[in-house]
């Protein structure tokens, strides 16, 4: 990345196993762009691109590895692309799985920083998440959040009906899914 001139982050799953929660390990390495580009593999290694918006705003911290020093989000930028970009991690119920581990390494305050990054049902659903795995009070900050900036009612889980889903009043979400992580 470095030779190429690119911004980049290790994140969602690649950075939930530096953070020690990744649940199982990952099947191909991730790493967050500016602008989406093709898979590529180095040797055994499978490295998938996913394009996010904001990317020089996302706090990265720097991990040493045997082949120098990497970008990785932080535990509360983790956080918040896992909900937002669930389809490259398996699903909200692996996010909740992954979150429940993810969160004693989570602060609260900086999660609110975190979380300005993203869009405003991210922080929604990132907060009715962490509550649903037993995280309530990192997610008190995002609440304030939450209400101070959500106009609407979002569902939890994006391509589901909403139709008759029950409603979060607290985090303004439709509740359109049932979601079960594995602690």
């Amino acid at each position: 990345m470095k030779r190429l001139g690119l911004s980049y982050y290790a994140g969602l799953l690649s950075a939930a196993q530096y953070h020690g929660a990744a649940h199982h390990r990952p099947q191909e390495f991730q790493v967050l762009l500016w602008k989406n580009r093709r898979p590529i593999e180095c040797g055994a290694v499978r490295v998938a691109f996913v394009a996010r918006k904001r990317l020089e705003e996302v706090p990265v911290q720097d991990f040493n590895t045997p082949r120098g020093a990497i970008r990785v989000s932080t535990p509360e930028a983790t956080a918040v692309d896992l909900v937002g970009y669930q389809h490259h991690v398996g699903g909200l119920d692996q996010v909740a799985t992954i979150l429940s581990e993810l969160a004693e390494k989570i602060d609260p305050e900086k999660l609110a920083e975190a979380v300005k990054t993203a869009p405003i049902p991210w922080a929604q659903r990132l907060g009715y998440l962490l509550e649903h795995v037993g995280a309530r009070e990192k997610a008190l900050p995002l609440k304030s959040y939450v209400r101070l900036h959500a106009k609407e009612s979002a569902p939890l889980l994006k391509s589901a009906a909403r139709a008759r889903a029950k409603r979060d009043l607290d985090w303004k979400l439709y509740i359109n899914a049932d979601v079960q992580g594995e602690l």
